[in-house]
């Protein structure tokens, strides 16, 4: 049985939240249940327009899907927000080059299907914390070439430079992973101003460190915003087997 918390907080130094969380442990479409985090990216109020249109409509799509394979359903959904995306930032001046990130998921019994566009995360999460998405950022393809280490990549003055968002291009281009979840693990799912603000050490740290779900994700936002909470703050956590009793 699933438990599942979801909490987005605007930070200590951002005046809009551009950050947009969808969390649903109920079936949509032909899949079990749905949560995605979106970071939205643009001038005035279009980031928060970009994330919030672009996880309706991705959730929009899922609901009237007919294809079975997870994998489409979550490619074709996220192609058709792009679209969207694309065409409303062509339509009016004020969301011109608006886009967001997307880090989608599904739990199918113990294993996880994730679909990722952009910066935004997700981990899995039991004795040892590990990143499963993959950074579509500067910095990131810059560490991956061997030009910087990952102590210089944290905190490089182009961190925040993505090199892929849903409505940048005509086409978004999707990573999938698929993972098997283990008894006890947790997945989060998080925007950037949890991970920039956050070592992931401390990420675990504070996990384990908390009984209760909402407890787990409110120390997470706390510690974002003591640490500086320089951007908007979106955290999901999965409990997979909450309720399954150890043998």
């Amino acid at each position: 049985m699933l438990k599942t918390f979801s909490i987005t907080d605007i930070g200590r130094r951002r005046k809009l939240n551009q950050d947009f969380v969808y969390s649903c442990e109920r079936p949509i479409g032909n899949l079990p249940n749905l949560f995605i985090v979106a970071d939205g990216m643009g001038g005035h109020n279009a980031g928060d327009y970009a994330s919030k249109y672009t996880v309706e409509t991705i959730v929009e799509e899922i609901g009237k899907s007919f294809e079975k394979n997870p994998v489409r359903i979550l490619e074709k959904a996220i192609q058709k927000a792009n679209e969207h995306i694309r065409e409303k930032s062509m339509e009016e001046e004020a969301l011109s080059g608006m886009g967001t990130t997307v880090v989608a998921a599904t739990c199918l019994g113990k294993y996880l299907q994730v679909a990722n566009v952009g910066d935004s995360r997700l981990y899995v999460v039991g004795d040892e914390i590990t990143q499963i998405t993959r950074d579509h950022s500067l910095v990131e393809e810059m560490v991956r070439m061997g030009g910087i280490d990952r102590e210089s990549a944290r905190n490089h003055p182009d961190k925040n430079i993505i090199t892929r968002a849903v409505g940048a291009q005509d086409t978004v281009d999707i990573d999938f992973f698929s993972v098997e979840l283990k008894e006890g693990e947790m997945v989060l799912m998080c925007s950037d101003g949890l991970t920039n603000m956050l070592e992931d050490e401390e990420i675990r740290m504070i996990l384990s460190g908390q009984r209760d779900i909402v407890e787990k994700a409110e120390e997470l936002i706390k510690a974002a915003n003591n640490n500086g909470g320089k951007d908007n703050i979106a955290v999901i956590i999965i409990e997979p087997f909450a309720d399954e009793v150890k043998g």
